[in-house]
């Protein structure tokens, strides 16, 4: 996590804790100067009502504008809203990623139930108590669009009836020699397995073993640095296994075994070794077993920033991608993650090969931990950003039923995403589905299973602008 979301978490945490302060002197009042015996009553439906309404996670206001900067040059149009259908003033041409702007007011109910927008058959929800600029995710529906048959309704919410849609045109990258940078075993899953699986050559590189947190494995009977290896085996697996769900070979997945959460003090120190923090290890070769590939960090197994770096060049030099999937470096809080990114973009400055394109995920938030919010298998609208982003285009492939279906089940073989939540999670989505309307998906109850299985999959596109690879070799 970053210190971004952690100074939110801090001070989220502590207004909840003057809230419920302020909260317990008024009951304490009210039994003082009224009577006592309804309090039991008063505190039970104040915890109801703060687990159907006020436990989601979110670091903005609502009525905050969504920022975003395109491209220059990007082609906008100005849409209108007419009998409930969308009509766009100009020639769209055969853009791909379509994303409409527009205001989008909370009704009364939709202070208690999510706001929906419907495009279509499509649905996309935002925060309750929304009243500020979103941006819909129009792609995979320019066809209805075009033709002036494509509906727009709110449902708990009013929108505005003039709109600005960006029209994005990108080649399929999936044609294209892709390979996946993943700081964990499911990364690539959550963030790309539609595009990845229809990609005929594709590399998928997963940097750490994923060994901590390991606490469900001391029921077997094992301590934590016993749990720990265990995890890290199982993991390593799935990073190499799980992608032939998705027509990926193991012989193009490699697993670098680095150590979780130790990325960042990596970076800062890039001579030192830093080993895991639970398993007792401090030897990534015994996990590289399986890789079809040799690597700088093979000759001494050393868990440090130049092996990594090192690793990484090898890799590009190896697959020679031309473009490559990895973190949004400011989108994307996860600490792992950003210096996933930042040891790609330094290997990428080493290496004979550079790519043309990167493709940025988010698989993490900032801002709000719900995100994409909504049930799963609808559409995913453009995420929260209350700060602004670099200028990067949008790439939005779309994924049919079937394809969401294998994606669901590639998500269900990580053992990182099995097993059930705890008892208060539960309790408190049985809460929101009563009082809130709320659903989570059949397929899984990880909260990944909701978030990730979706009619789009959704990348920043940055290009690298950079001398041929002609003149670099």
């Amino acid at each position: 996590m970053s210190g971004r979301k952690q100074q939110l978490l801090k001070r989220h945490r502590k207004n909840k804790r003057l809230v419920l302060l302020v909260a317990a002197s008024l009951l304490v009042l009210f039994g003082v100067f009224v009577a006592w015996w309804p309090l039991p009553l008063l505190l039970l439906l104040g915890w109801i009502a703060h687990e159907a309404w006020f436990a989601d996670h979110l670091f903005y206001a609502p009525g905050d504008d969504y920022r975003y900067d395109f491209p220059p040059g990007t082609p906008q149009f100005a849409v209108s809203v007419q009998q409930g259908r969308l009509q766009v003033a100009g020639e769209i041409g055969d853009a791909q990623t379509l994303v409409l702007q527009l205001r989008v007011k909370s009704r009364g109910l939709g202070r208690l139930f999510d706001p929906q927008v419907w495009v279509g058959e499509d649905r996309q929800d935002f925060e309750r108590g929304v009243n500020g600029e979103r941006f819909l995710n129009l792609s995979g529906q320019g066809a209805a669009l075009v033709a002036g048959q494509l509906t727009l309704r709110g449902r708990f919410c009013t929108l505005s009836q003039t709109a600005t849609l960006y029209a994005l045109s990108h080649p399929d990258y999936a044609d294209q020699r892709l390979l996946i940078v993943a700081p964990h075993a499911d990364d690539a899953e959550l963030a790309a397995f539609g595009l990845y699986s229809r990609a005929p050559e594709v590399t998928i590189v997963t940097l750490t073993q994923g060994e901590i947190e390991a606490e469900n494995y001391r029921k077997l009977g094992l301590d934590s640095a016993q749990a720990a290896r265990l995890k890290g085996r199982l993991r390593t697996w799935d990073s190499l296994a799980v992608p032939l769900w998705g027509g990926v070979s193991q012989h193009r997945c490699l697993q670098l075994g680095y150590y979780c959460l130790q990325l960042p003090a990596m970076a800062q120190q890039p001579d030192q070794a830093f080993g895991s923090r639970e398993s007792g290890e401090c030897d990534i070769r015994p996990l590289r077993r399986q890789n079809p590939l040799s690597l700088a960090g093979d000759v001494d197994g050393q868990p440090h920033w130049r092996n990594l770096v090192a690793d990484l060049v090898g890799v590009l030099e190896h697959c020679r991608p031309e473009a490559v999937l990895t973190p949004h470096p400011e989108l994307d809080p996860h600490s792992d993650h950003i210096a996933s990114t930042h040891a790609l973009l330094e290997a990428i400055e080493l290496s004979a090969w550079r790519p043309r394109t990167l493709l940025l995920y988010a698989n993490h938030l900032h801002d709000n931990d719900r995100w994409p919010m909504g049930p799963a298998g609808y559409g995913i609208a453009l995420p929260p950003t209350i700060e602004a982003l670099p200028a990067d285009a949008l790439w939005s492939p779309t994924l049919d039923a079937d394809k969401r279906l294998d994606k669901a089940m590639a998500l269900g073989m990580q053992h990182d995403l099995q097993g059930r939540p705890p008892f208060k999670k539960r309790l408190r989505r049985l809460i929101q589905r009563v009082l809130a309307g709320r659903r989570w998906p059949v397929t899984g109850e990880d909260e990944f299973m909701r978030k990730a299985v979706r009619r789009h999959e959704l990348f920043w596109v940055r290009p690298l602008g950079s001398p041929s690879n002609d003149e670099r070799s």
